[in-house]
């Protein structure tokens, strides 16, 4: 039985996870991070880093959801964590399964593609912009594209004053897109001349991220250290 806090537990994706941990005979939620080996981590951007690194001091591994994160942000989490030989951390920017194919995908696919650029949609209620899974997508792809020698996608725009041509990401174009009804989605669009690849995730509820969540809980304790991204457990 792995002892569960959740860190942001009156949240909407806090409850949702609270619950599943509820549901499963192999986790137990409690109350206070003092009782747990595992806490999960959905609370908001200004506020994880913050919290991982008292989860670190306290020796419970950490399990966050929250977005946001930099890479300064990750240089400091992995030094701490060089004082707490098997503490582990996961900072996964998607939970669900489709998200972390799609993004393995979206990195095998660059190389092979002249033009690549990524859409992002999410509620109006999210916070941040680019999305984290988003950012990670993009570096993902940029890093695919810089092994194999590959340029920047062209683009012969010289005069976007309200930058219509959405964020740089590692020279990856990046849009967002704000809308009610949505929950959380992504297409990478990839181009060669004549044809065009679509990779896209969907999630309709925040229950797509459940499985995603209960593997990282189940499986951070073998992995010390810090591990970005839930396809590190996937052995993909």
């Amino acid at each position: 039985m792995i002892n569960v806090a959740v860190l942001g537990a009156s949240g909407r994706m806090g409850t949702t996870v609270s619950r599943a941990i509820d549901a499963t005979d192999d986790l137990k939620l409690v109350d206070s991070v003092s009782q747990a080996l595992v806490a999960v981590e959905f609370t908001v951007p200004s506020a994880t880093e913050a919290n991982v690194h008292s989860l670190i001091d306290a020796g419970v591994h950490a399990v966050v959801g929250t977005s946001g994160w930099t890479d300064v942000a990750l240089a400091r989490v992995r030094d701490h964590l060089a004082s707490a030989p098997g503490v582990g951390v996961l900072i996964a920017p998607n939970f669900a399964l489709s998200a972390v194919l799609s993004m393995r995908f979206a990195a095998m696919a660059a190389p092979y593609f002249e033009s690549v650029e990524i859409i992002e949609l999410h509620h109006p209620d999210k916070i941040d912009a680019p999305s984290g899974t988003a950012v990670h997508t993009a570096k993902g792809v940029a890093a695919a594209r810089a092994a194999k020698g590959v340029g920047q996608s062209p683009d012969a725009t010289t005069h976007d004053p309200d930058g219509a041509r959405g964020a740089m990401v590692d020279g990856i174009n990046v849009h967002a897109v704000r809308l009610r009804g949505l929950t959380a989605h992504e297409e990478v669009l990839l181009g060669n001349p004549g044809e065009q690849l679509t990779i896209r995730t969907d999630s309709f509820d925040r229950s797509s991220f459940v499985p995603g969540v209960l593997l990282g809980i189940r499986e951070v304790a073998n992995h010390p250290g810090l591990t970005v991204g839930l396809d590190a457990y996937l052995a993909l």
